[in-house]
C-alpha cells in the first residue's frame, strides 16, 4: 500500500467531497468546454494498439534529451517518456511531453512541478529517470510508455513509496502501486458485451488474434460473455491464415446473434472478408468489436457497416485536439489525452488533497475521475475502467449509438 489510510479524508468525486469531479481531475479547470472541434479524428489504433508499446522499438534511439522542467509549484512529478526512441515511439512521446505541458497551462495556477526525464526507450533509461526524480523529490512518477521499462521504474517508487501511474497497455504489469492510466482491451470488451447483451444479443461467436492482445481479450470476453448471460457458440483464434478460422466458425453463425472480431485496419477488414468468402452473411449477424476499429480502414468496409465497437466519446479529442492545434502548431497522437489526464489529476488532488493526495485510498477512489476520454477509475490491482461509448461504423466514421456513463456503478 502507498500511503496511510485515511478513509474519512475527502476524496474527488465522492459525495463526501467538497469539489466536484469536475473540479477533482482538473480537466476543466481554466480549459474550454469540451465543444465539437474541427479537426483530424486519429484512430485509437494509430499510438495505441495494445502491446503495440510493449517493447522498446528494435531501431537505435538518438541522443538522450536533457532534463528538462516545467511549472514552478511546490509538488514535484516525474514525467518519464521514451523522447528520443526512435521512430513512432519518440513522435509519440514528444505529442505526449506537449500535452502534459499544455494541461500546465490550462490548469489553474498549479502547485506542481514536472521533472521531465527522457528514458531514451530502455529499462535502463527509465530507472535512471525514475531515480533522478525522486531523488530531486517527486511525489509521484507518471509514465514510463513500455511495459518492459514499468517494472523498473516501480523498483525505484516502492523504495520511496511512492505511486507509478504508467501510459503502458499490458495490464499484467500492473500492481501494487503501480497504476495504468491507458486504454485497456478489458475496458472495451466490458462495454461492448454488455451493450450487446442489452439489446438481446447474448450468443456470440468470437474470432480473436492469436498474440498477446488476442490473449488478453480472450480472457475478458470468456468471462464477460457469461456474466451478462450470454454463451460462446463459436471461438477461434487466427494468424496469418484466416480463411481456415473463418471457415470453421462461419457454419456456427445460425445459432449466433453477434460475432465479436478483436483486431484492427487492414486485420480486421481481412477477417470480416474471410468470414464472408467462407459463406457467412455479415448482414444477418451483429458485429462487434474493440476500440481499435477506430480505423478508416474499418469504416470503409463495406462488410463492417452497421459494426458496433466501444471506444471514448470523440467528442473529448476532437476538443482536444483543436486547443493541441492552436498551442503546438500540429496534430496530437491519440494517446497524448493519457499525459494530460495524468497531470490535470495530479494537478487537482495536489490542490484538493492535502497530505493524502497521490494515496492509494484517493488513487483508487470508485466514483473516479472526469478526464478527456470520459470517466476512469484505478482499481486496486492498478488496472483501470473506462466509462465508454459504443459507436457504429459508417462510412462517414464512427456514430455514437450510447454515450459514455455519467458515472461508474458500484
Amino acid at each position: 500500500m502507498v500511503g496511510p489510510r485515511h478513509p474519512k479524508s475527502p476524496i474527488p468525486g465522492s459525495r463526501l467531497s467538497g469539489a466536484t469531479r469536475r473540479s477533482a481531475l482538473g480537466l476543466l479547470l481554466g480549459a474550454p468546454v469540451l465543444s465539437a472541434c474541427a479537426g483530424v479524428q486519429q484512430g485509437l489504433s494509430q499510438f495505441s494498439n495494445p502491446f503495440s508499446s510493449s517493447t522498446p522499438p528494435a531501431q537505435p534511439a538518438g541522443p538522450q534529451q536533457q532534463a528538462t522542467t516545467a511549472g514552478t509549484g511546490g509538488v514535484k512529478v516525474g514525467l518519464i517518456l521514451p523522447l528520443s526512441a526512435a521512430g513512432n515511439a519518440g513522435l509519440a512521446a514528444q505529442s505526449m511531453r506537449n500535452a502534459a505541458e499544455m494541461a500546465l497551462a490550462e490548469f489553474q495556477n498549479p502547485n506542481i512541478q514536472l521533472l521531465i526525464k527522457d528514458d531514451n526507450g530502455s529499462p535502463q533509461g527509465a530507472q535512471a529517470g525514475a531515480q533522478q526524480a525522486v531523488d530531486e523529490g517527486a511525489e509521484i512518477i507518471l509514465g514510463p510508455l513500455f511495459a518492459q521499462s514499468v517494472p523498473a521504474v516501480a523498483q525505484v517508487a516502492r523504495t520511496r513509496g511512492i505511486s507509478v501511474l504508467a501510459f503502458s497497455t499490458d495490464s499484467s504489469i500492473a500492481g501494487r502501486g503501480v497504476y495504468l492510466l491507458s486504454f485497456l482491451p478489458e475496458s472495451d470488451v466490458n462495454r461492448i458485451v454488455e451493450y450487446s447483451a442489452s439489446i438481446g444479443k447474448r450468443s456470440v461467436a468470437v474470432l480473436v488474434p492469436d498474440n498477446a492482445y488476442g490473449n488478453v481479450v480472450e480472457a475478458a470476453v470468456k468471462a464477460a460473455v457469461p456474466r451478462r448471460g450470454g454463451r460462446i457458440v463459436a471461438f477461434e483464434k487466427y494468424g496469418a491464415d484466416r480463411a481456415t478460422p473463418a471457415r470453421t466458425v462461419a457454419p456456427q453463425l445460425g445459432s449466433a446473434d453477434a460475432l465479436f472480431i478483436a483486431d484492427d485496419g487492414d486485420a480486421v477488414v481481412s477477417v470480416a472478408d474471410a468470414m464472408t468468402a467462407a459463406g457467412a452473411n455479415l448482414r444477418n449477424i451483429q458485429l462487434l468489436g474493440t476500440g481499435l476499429w477506430d480505423n478508416p480502414r474499418v469504416y470503409a468496409s463495406a462488410a463492417l457497416q452497421g459494426g458496433l465497437y466501444a471506444a471514448p466519446d470523440p467528442a473529448g479529442f476532437r476538443a482536444f485536439s483543436g486547443r493541441y492545434r492552436t498551442k503546438d502548431g500540429g496534430e496530437p497522437v491519440r494517446t497524448a489525452t493519457l499525459a494530460y489526464d495524468a497531470v490535470a489529476l495530479v494537478a487537482a488532488l495536489a490542490r484538493t488533497q492535502g497530505g493524502q493526495r497521490f494515496s492509494s485510498d484517493v488513487l483508487t477512489n470508485p466514483s473516479g475521475f472526469a478526464g478527456i476520454d470520459g470517466l476512469f477509475r484505478f482499481r486496486a490491482d492498478g488496472t483501470n475502467e473506462r466509462g465508454l461509448a459504443v459507436m457504429k461504423v459508417t462510412q462517414g466514421g464512427g456514430v455514437a449509438v450510447a454515450g459514455s456513463p455519467k458515472s461508474f456503478g458500484a
